[in-house]
């Protein structure tokens, strides 16, 4: 393996292991700490207070213990000197199938796309709502704002490697308790002043519907904290990398603990069960007067763009890297000729197909959930659990074989379940969206 990555320009420019573990910390916090937590007061809409409290508590828990197995196997086969750097050849290796290796590449694409068509989208709708607010007539439309995202997105894709954006997502993990920071006042100003609504806290009264959207919101808890790409965020980090990813991820969860929490209870506080699937929607409503300080919503958008882009980049990393084990030559230098252009055209490629999916989808939300169960929870829930059991082999008596076989069945009966449940929502959302063009027709 060792001498296959001595031509791997993959492993040797995009996956270089020359960081800390505080840079894989900054990495794992910007890959799972981002504006999806502004989704989480609407989570709390389909569980209410007490199961919305378990299932976020159960779910950080659970992740935490499935990132620590997975490093633990990550540091296993390094110490038996098979240093693997990424996901798909970790589980081909340990549960010896070609198939897995195709299997975790297609769910990492899916997700790695997916999530970086959505940064393009969300952070021009969000300049597109700066812009509105600005110049409620100006002649901008959506699309270009993509373009304009998409561009940045471009020329900041060139740097080389994951390693390189380690003080970028410094900042983003200060952008994600900035504007945690200030949604959490906004919604406390939002819910305590006069013209705040009324809270109602109750579920659905229909049984069915509660049902669909308590599993509806276990999904979006799962896809908030999976990231699929742990195995690459560790090989960022110089060997030997035992109980340097530990340390990662404390660093990691205490930021989720300081966001997470704050923003589910004082959105749900705020608004109960009117909670938008963006707090922002709630606070900006459209039939009334914003119920936040024009500054502290104009911040808080400003933030999340910001974050969005440094999102966007770290999940690209896999698919750069796919690039580049088959277009680099690492006899050339990283910044030569021969592997600049190469790296350019694929790289700006790459962001062009996403910007154009981005500007054509317009149920992408959903899309995004039925992808975050389907690979997520098969990624961050099951097979980190699987792997350990495979390595480490705990006898089938102890306490660990039982807890992580619990865990793999119950999380794969709920990930089908949200599957199923985002699928019935983005037929509804459709249905919805062709009744309205009907109206608009006619």
């Amino acid at each position: 393996m060792t001498n296959d990555r001595e031509h791997d320009g993959g492993a040797i420019f995009v996956l270089e292991s020359k960081g800390n573990w505080w840079h894989a910390g900054f990495h794992l916090t910007t890959a799972i700490v981002g504006p999806t937590i502004l989704a989480l007061p609407y989570v709390f809409r389909g569980l209410g207070w007490i199961l919305g409290f378990f299932c976020l508590t159960v779910m950080g828990i659970v992740t935490f213990y499935s990132y620590y197995l997975m490093s633990k196997v990550l540091e296993l086969c390094e110490n038996q000197g098979r240093r693997h750097i990424r996901f798909r050849e970790l589980a081909s290796d340990v549960l010896g199938s070609g198939g897995m290796f195709y299997f975790v590449i297609f769910i990492q694409t899916a997700i790695n796309t997916g999530i970086t068509i959505g940064t393009i989208l969300l952070s021009a709708d969000s300049i597109k709502i700066l812009y509105s607010n600005l110049v409620p007539d100006g002649p901008l439309k959506l699309y270009h704002f993509i373009m304009m995202v998409t561009l940045v997105m471009i020329l900041l894709s060139q740097l080389p490697s994951f390693h390189s954006l380690r003080y970028i997502n410094f900042g983003s993990l200060l952008l994600s308790l900035g504007y945690t920071s200030l949604v959490v006042g906004a919604c406390i100003h939002a819910g305590s002043s006069k013209t705040a609504p009324p809270k109602d806290y109750s579920l659905n009264p229909k049984q069915s519907t509660r049902a669909f959207d308590a599993f509806t919101s276990i999904s979006i808890i799962a896809a908030i904290f999976g990231n699929g790409i742990f195995p690459e965020i560790q090989a960022t980090m110089a060997p030997p990398a035992t109980g340097k990813m530990v340390k990662g991820l404390l660093m990691c969860y205490t930021v989720i603990v300081l966001t997470f929490y704050s923003a589910s209870v004082s959105g749900y506080w705020a608004f109960g069960s009117q909670s938008a699937s963006n707090v922002l929607k709630n606070l900006l409503p459209d039939d009334g007067p914003a119920l936040a300080p024009t500054w502290v919503m104009g911040l808080i958008v400003i933030f999340v763009i910001l974050q969005l882009l440094a999102i966007g980049l770290v999940y690209s990393q896999v698919a750069y890297e796919i690039m580049e084990t088959k277009s680099a030559n690492v006899k050339e230098g990283m910044y030569s000729k021969r592997n600049l252009i190469p790296r350019l055209l694929l790289r700006s490629l790459y962001m062009i197909v996403c910007a154009f999916f981005a500007a054509m989808l317009p149920f992408f939300g959903d899309i995004n959930g039925i992808v975050g169960a389907i690979g997520f929870i098969p990624l961050d829930f099951v097979l980190p659990m699987l792997l350990y059991n495979m390595t480490h082999k705990p006898r089938k008596s102890s306490l660990t074989y039982w807890i992580n076989i619990s865990i793999m069945v119950v999380f794969t009966g709920a990930g089908i379940m949200g599957t199923f449940s985002s699928v019935r929502k983005l037929v509804l959302d459709a249905n919805r969206f062709k009744l309205f063009s009907s109206d608009v027709v006619d």
